[in-house]
């Protein structure tokens, strides 16, 4: 068995605003498996000052992986807890080898092509024209459900825009989700969260930044709508840390991305202790190529959740892998009669 890994660099068709700042590019590390004449791919999905592996000897890790792919997938992930993305990119690329077709990881009716996975339509942040344009282009795409990048721009400005999108639809016809990606204050996210629960949103992701567990269960008790943890679990890969957290905060959700919480491994371990707890959840791509978001969405539909899923990135870049992955009317198909063309 042999294994060798290559970076590659995703460029966004326009830049896309959060409250870290503007993206324009992603970066990505694919890794390759190889045995009796088979590959396997894997995706290692780094997001620069989100991941906790980003870090100087990300690429010496890689190395490292290749050097000892022998281990196995398990041992190897075990090996990994400080690198999830990593972790990630290793269980694809066994699970990719392992499969009869490279791409296919997990089939099942999604993979034939029979059933599809709602997702959200994601709203960048920007100015108040952008946002308005992004707004109007998702519901005539057939989204039933908006999430809005919220925490960039003036609060008053944001809360005009969700008081269009409620003057047009009510929270029967279209589900609003906003991600604020911790831009709040401690001290004024009470506030604006009874102001943003005048337009019957479904959730709030990270209102505070991760970390402050007490100001976050302080806010997820008197909360009057319900709050999503995101960036929280990043980071946190002791089971019983994991634990710890959602007993102390006790959210009213937790969000996957796979990439920063340890793979499909790690979201197994988030998901048990959120259904434990009677906390609900959903799984977000963490701006993967096709082939990350591929990986994710076959794993999402056997979890048989049928909340919108935030899968609906594969159309942000210019360079993407073209893939069978088709978002038409808010869902998220997989088209087996469209061939991959990954060419790296």
């Amino acid at each position: 068995m042999q294994a060798s890994y290559k970076q590659y660099f995703l460029k966004f068709r326009r830049p896309s605003g959060t409250s870290r700042g503007v993206l324009t590019e992603k970066e990505s590390w694919f890794l390759f498996v190889e045995e009796n004449g088979k590959r396997g791919i894997g995706e290692c999905g780094l997001l620069r000052s989100l991941s906790v592996d980003d870090r100087p000897d990300y690429e010496e890790k890689l190395k490292w992986v290749c050097a000892n792919i022998q281990l196995g997938k398990d041992r190897l992930w075990e090996q990994l807890r400080e690198f999830p993305s990593i972790q990630f990119g290793v269980e694809m690329a066994f699970e990719s080898l392992e499969a009869q077709d490279p791409f296919l990881l997990f089939p099942s009716e999604f993979t034939r092509g029979k059933k599809a996975i709602p997702i959200n339509g994601l709203v960048w942040m920007g100015d108040k024209a952008f946002m308005k344009e992004q707004i109007v282009q998702k519901i005539e795409d057939g989204f039933r459900c908006i999430k809005l990048k919220i925490g960039a721009i003036d609060f008053d400005t944001e809360i005009e825009l969700l008081k269009y999108i409620r003057s047009e639809f009510s929270s029967e016809e279209m589900e609003i989700r906003v991600d604020a990606n911790g831009a709040f204050s401690p001290s004024e996210a009470l506030a604006k969260l009874k102001r943003l629960s005048d337009f019957s949103l479904h959730s709030i992701e990270q209102p505070i930044k991760q970390g402050q567990y007490g100001e976050m269960a302080k806010l997820c008790a008197q909360t009057p709508l319900p709050i999503a943890l995101d960036e929280d679990l990043i980071g946190v890969v002791n089971v019983t840390k994991k634990r710890e957290m959602l007993q102390t905060i006790r959210p009213q959700y937790i969000i996957f991305k796979p990439s920063l919480i340890g793979g499909l491994k790690g979201t197994k371990e988030w998901r048990e202790l959120a259904e434990n707890h009677h906390i609900g959840w959903w799984i977000t791509s963490a701006l993967e190529s096709n082939v990350g978001l591929n990986a994710i969405s076959q794993f999402t539909y056997t979890l048989h959740s049928e909340m919108p899923q935030g899968l609906g990135t594969g159309g942000l870049y210019t360079n993407n892998f073209e893939a069978p992955l088709q978002v038409k009317n808010g869902n998220l198909y997989h088209d087996p009669r469209i061939n991959w063309k990954f060419n790296l």
